[in-house]
């Protein structure tokens, strides 16, 4: 197929995190797969991330669609573009150029992966795709009340083949890659205290490192106050209104354990594969932060570490949520853990168990490789929107 990319692509470097990833993986996933992709020269769409004023955002919405549209125009009347495949936020989204490149011929399919981390309701921006693809299984029940179609597939994710070689020896403790946040602090203080030796890697575990200081934001009327309390609540619903000014009043506790003790530099370049891979036990972590749960009761859903880590042939250990036995056998390709002391307990097995962290890896990465491709998903979209190529 020629597959036409809208995927965070930018043409300046902007302070938005973890976006530039998602180029790549994309656009070598496809390739890999054997299908042909292009891309509207000069659009800066990682600028719509950014928290942009509503005037600046709206002049740049015109300009990256206009232009977009201009391109495939042009295009599809050399060569036929099979499918728009996109990765936007709603803010990104102009949902009359949707239309006018459907009303070209071209399907449209729109990738979002924290639909249950971002909305209540999926926005109605997104409603002219002619395909939703939705990796995380709790968010197929947003996009069947708001009656869209739908996939159900993994996470677009590409590893560099010069890292798909089964690893024979470990080469790292057990590890954890990934950004301090309030609610991977508190799982991993409790791993801790229950006998977790873990290394954790990733911004803010340091004493060094943590977050720069933000600046003070600049006085806002009442009005304008008024108007991103009722935007608040509208995306995270009433019940996160009250539970953001709770936390406000009495924030989460500090974790009681210095986790600075198991702090190591961040992995870069090469060296994150050879840790990822590397590692004794790599440990996945499927909670997340957000004023619609409880601290102690936080929600979880898959990230994209489960299919990047066996992938690369990680012995996995990720943090159980519903769905991730529809993309592996738990206990034979991967394992989980629902607790603090479950995870300490299940490090400490795989720690002790040479035989048994082979046959997870091998297995694990097996079941990646060959079913949850980014080329997989495209023959799925190609069967459901009856398309051929």
């Amino acid at each position: 197929m020629n597959v036409f990319l809208c995927c965070q692509q930018a043409t300046a470097r902007h302070t938005v995190p973890a976006y530039a990833f998602w180029q790549g993986y994309f656009k070598n996933g496809l390739t890999e797969a054997g299908h042909d992709w292009i891309e509207a020269p000069g659009v800066d769409w990682a600028r719509g991330l950014l928290p942009l004023a509503p005037q600046t955002r709206a002049s740049w919405r015109q300009e990256a669609w206009s232009r977009t549209v201009e391109f495939l125009q042009k295009e599809h009347a050399g060569r036929r573009v099979d499918l728009f495949l996109s990765y936007l936020f709603p803010d990104q989204v102009d949902a009359a150029a949707v239309r006018a490149i459907r009303d070209l011929g071209i399907p449209c399919v729109n990738f979002f992966c924290d639909n249950v981390r971002e909305f209540i309701r999926i926005p109605e921006v997104y409603r002219p795709f002619d395909l939703h693809w939705v990796p995380e299984y709790k968010g197929l029940a947003l996009y069947r009340q708001a009656q869209l179609p739908t996939l159900h597939a993994p996470m677009p994710c590409w590893v560099p083949p010069m890292w798909r070689d089964p690893v024979r020896t470990d080469s790292h403790p057990i590890t954890f890659i990934g950004t301090r946040d309030e609610q991977r602090a508190s799982l991993f203080a409790s791993a801790i205290a229950h006998g977790l030796a873990i290394e954790l890697r990733g911004t803010g575990w340091s004493a060094g490192d943590a977050p720069a200081a933000a600046t003070p934001p600049r006085v806002k009327s009442l009005g304008a106050k008024l108007a991103n309390q009722l935007a608040f609540a509208r995306q995270h619903g009433a019940g996160g209104l009250l539970r953001k000014y709770a936390r406000m009043l009495r924030p989460p506790p500090a974790p009681e354990i210095d986790l600075t003790a198991h702090a190591q530099p961040a992995p870069v370049g090469d060296d994150y594969w050879r840790v990822l891979r590397g590692g004794t036990v790599c440990v996945g972590v499927n909670r997340y932060p957000s004023v619609r749960h409880p601290h102690a009761r936080p929600d979880t859903y898959s990230r994209l570490r489960d299919l990047e880590a066996p992938m690369a042939g990680a012995c996995y250990l990720t943090e159980w949520t519903e769905g991730l036995d529809q993309l592996y056998d738990l206990g034979r390709e991967i394992e989980t853990y629902r607790t603090a002391a479950e995870l300490a307990d299940k490090a400490a097995m795989l720690a002790a168990d040479p035989a048994g962290r082979q046959r997870l890896r091998l297995a694990g990465q097996r079941r990646a490789l060959s079913e949850h491709t980014i080329g997989r998903t495209l023959i799925r979209i190609q069967r459901q929107l009856g398309l051929h190529g």
